[in-house]
């Protein structure tokens, strides 16, 4: 049975949650919306171990505009991308 998330992991998932369609934040903007600014890094590491299907993690980019990385290879994450004609 999982473990209940709590603290920043937590806020990290609600705050990629709320990532309409079609748009985009940086793992620096995600930090700040979970309350450390200074923890993208961390954001990262947070999203690499994402399982969720309900948590968009592919609409978090990197602050130079490349995509980054993602669980699933940086080819599917560009493609989701592309699909959501993601601004």
């Amino acid at each position: 049975m999982p473990r209940p998330l709590t603290g920043f992991t937590a806020k990290v998932l609600a705050a990629v949650k709320r990532i309409r369609r079609g748009k985009i934040l940086t793992y620096r903007e995600v930090a700040h919306r979970a309350g450390s600014p200074k923890a993208y890094r961390a954001v990262g590491n947070v999203l690499n171990k994402n399982r969720d299907p309900h948590v968009p993690c592919h609409r978090v980019i990197r602050s130079d505009g490349t995509v980054g990385g993602y669980a699933w290879g940086t080819r599917k994450k560009k493609t989701l991308l592309q699909q959501e004609r993601a601004t």
